[in-house]
């Protein structure tokens, strides 16, 4: 792929939250088009493998959990970091070659020309496509009836809330409270939840649907877990919006009249 060119003054990071990815890191780094990124970040939470080896060989910036944290307290390990290296855009990218690195520069005209504030890799262009790509079916019905409802919810119109490929302004990070969120898988549910609270605006693309045997994917307990927790999400978004209760994961960070958060 044509090398891509950022327009001027723009710091663009590409962040991945990683956990035993060594079977499948370096091709979803070479996936990224050249000049896509000015720094790609790891964070690598605590894997049993040699992810941080082949992460470190390929030049991309290593940080170390000490522990097992969580799939959600990585990504907040990687927003901080992307923030005080001076990121205006963050893309997120699971390093499981599960999605298409190649998006990214397509991924950042909508942020650049302020045509959106986040960004979404939608896996789900046609059920026949998706299926035949390997999704399981539980979790193609799952994510069907998850997504319809997130939509209804919270006034939405997208293809697959559940995907690990997304983007966003430096704004969004800045207002939204990240760090009230689960360590566990629902951080993501919470975050595009938050996203439409603050009335960010959210749009996808399509992707291709990759499962094969070392991508990562929760059992299905744990995505039975997953669902129950993203439903929670939705109830505590319409007590908010509706004044019957207040949680933490809605009050912003830090007011910013630049920042496109209404909600209250």
């Amino acid at each position: 792929m044509e090398a891509y060119t950022q327009k001027k003054g723009r710091h663009v990071i590409v962040v991945m939250p990683a956990y035993n990815a060594a079977s499948t890191l370096e091709k979803t780094f070479h996936d990224m088009p050249a000049g896509a990124a000015s720094e790609v970040i790891l964070v690598d939470d605590a894997s049993s493998d040699a992810t941080v080896v082949i992460a470190r060989n390929l030049g991309i910036t290593v940080i170390c959990h000490d522990a097992n944290r969580g799939y959600g307290a990585n990504q907040k390990t990687c927003y901080d970091e992307a923030l005080k290296r001076g990121a205006d855009f963050v893309v997120m990218i699971h390093p499981d070659y599960q999605y298409d690195a190649r998006i990214i520069p397509h991924f950042l005209g909508f942020l650049e020309n302020g045509i959106c504030d986040v960004m979404i890799g939608s896996r789900i262009r046609t059920r026949r496509e998706t299926l035949q790509c390997g999704m399981p079916l539980y979790k193609y019905i799952s994510n069907r009836m998850l997504t319809l409802i997130e939509n209804i919810v919270l006034g939405q119109n997208l293809g697959d809330f559940h995907s690990g490929f997304r983007a966003y302004t430096r704004a969004v990070l800045e207002t939204i409270p990240y760090h009230q969120n689960s360590n566990d898988f629902v951080f993501d549910s919470e975050f595009l939840a938050q996203a439409a609270f603050f009335n960010f605006r959210i749009g996808d693309v399509p992707i291709p649907t990759r499962y094969f045997p070392e991508a990562s994917s929760i059992n299905l307990r744990r995505s039975i877990t997953y669902g129950v927790q993203t439903l929670l999400v939705m109830g505590k978004y319409l007590l908010q919006k509706t004044g019957l209760a207040r949680f933490d994961i809605f009050s912003a960070k830090s007011p910013n009249k630049n920042n496109r958060s209404a909600g209250q």
